[in-house]
């Protein structure tokens, strides 16, 4: 697969991507947002970012929801925004993943899954992200996480569930990171890596480019960055292998 920045030019080294210039598809039960390439919508710009396939804003009406499908060699992450994910799987889980909660599945060998609004009067919103990982045919694994919503960053995802945080079959970290108004602070970017953002709410600033919510920012030929909050935000910062 191509990614993404070998696409954007070379002499550019944060790419914003504006939320209105995603992708999109309101199917009436679903009003879904893609930050790359996904179902009928295609760009070849935009067909991930290193190991990242696909960020999907969802927004799902009130009791609707996605019935049982099948997924292969894929990690795939589920974090809740408003409301919660009643979810089903081939593995026999059946869970409620409420606002706030990370959940992330390994599809590997193959699985089939539900995702469903259990709520009759409000719509879900969510972020579904797939993470392509570093082997084909790992064994299915399922798990859910609440991390504390204090201000600062949380380590979300590792390849080797460090600190607390969910396991990834992928060479790559995410960070949740709340920042109060006009905070601001550094992120170091080591050698042979890239980083995606995504604005889930507020407004920042990212070594002088302004994004907000529901804005993504692609970043590599970085060493540091430097983060400032315009105002109460909360952003998802996924460290990546520059892939060629």
């Amino acid at each position: 697969m191509k990614v993404g920045y070998t696409l954007l030019g070379d002499d550019s080294m944060i790419y914003l991507r504006q939320a209105n210039q995603r992708g999109h598809a309101n199917h009436g039960w679903l009003d879904s947002w893609h930050s790359f390439s996904f179902a009928s919508y295609y760009d070849e710009k935009f067909m991930g970012f290193s190991a990242l396939r696909v960020i999907n804003e969802d927004y799902i009406a009130a009791g609707q929801g996605f019935g049982t499908h099948p997924h292969k060699d894929m990690e795939i992450l589920t974090y809740v925004l408003d409301g919660a994910v009643e979810h089903k799987d081939s593995m026999g889980n059946m869970e409620q993943i409420p606002a706030g909660e990370f959940q992330i599945m390994s599809a590997g060998t193959g699985i089939r899954h539900s995702e469903y609004n259990p709520d009759n009067e409000k719509a879900l919103r969510l972020y579904q992200i797939w993470i392509m990982p570093n082997a084909n045919g790992i064994e299915p694994r399922y798990e859910q996480k609440r991390f504390d919503s204090k201000n600062g960053r949380q380590l979300v995802l590792s390849p080797d569930a460090r600190e607390g945080s969910l396991k990834v079959h992928q060479d790559m970290t995410l960070w949740r990171w709340a920042l109060s108004a006009k905070e601001h602070d550094t992120y170091e970017i080591a050698d042979k890596r890239v980083v995606w953002i995504q604005v889930v709410k507020g407004s920042i600033e990212v070594n002088g480019q302004k994004a907000t919510t529901s804005d993504g920012l692609a970043v590599w030929q970085e060493s540091q960055l430097t983060i400032h909050a315009d105002d109460d935000s909360e952003i998802l910062l996924f460290d990546l292998p520059a892939m060629e």
